[in-house]
């Protein structure tokens, strides 16, 4: 996992070809005049998903994990909380499902090992294949816009 500003996005580009491209999308689109929806950059190996929500309680929600794409998660305006862990031989809830690339684990069986990072207007972090992470979170519902740029790897 990866936590910084879009100010800094050029530090990352030599991680990975597709990173350098999706941080580079997010510097140089203006995602708040963006419809919500799915957006192909690079058709199915690089794809924007813009979002607005309000934040949920933790206690609701599970982390999730991917096996074949890269979060980078962009939060456009306001803010809020995720949890993360490593994912090292934990249970999943709903198994690995590969169409989706995803499989949820508990937030009860995993809470006392996480840590919970706040995610502000301007920052991304970036969530690689065995980073157990839950966006979307906080204390108080708040309006969140967000960008996820699914990179393939």
């Amino acid at each position: 996992m990866i936590i910084d500003t879009l100010e800094n996005h050029q530090i990352y580009h030599p991680l990975h070809p597709r990173v350098a491209i999706a941080l580079q999308h997010l510097a140089t689109t203006d995602f708040s005049q963006v419809e919500p929806g799915s957006y192909p950059i690079e058709g199915k190996d690089i794809f924007a998903i813009v979002n607005d929500y309000e934040t949920v309680s933790r206690e609701t929600e599970s982390f999730e994990v991917h096996r074949a794409y890269i979060d980078v998660q962009f939060v456009v305006s306001g803010d809020e909380e995720f949890g993360y862990l490593p994912l090292t031989h934990q249970s999943p809830s709903r198994p690995y499902e590969t169409e989706h690339d995803y499989a949820e684990f508990d937030y009860h069986t995993n809470a006392d090992n996480a840590s919970f990072v706040q995610l502000k207007a301007g920052m991304f972090a970036l969530f690689f294949p065995g980073d157990m992470h839950m966006p979307g979170t906080g204390e108080t519902a708040k309006k969140v816009r967000k960008v996820v740029i699914k990179v393939k790897l």
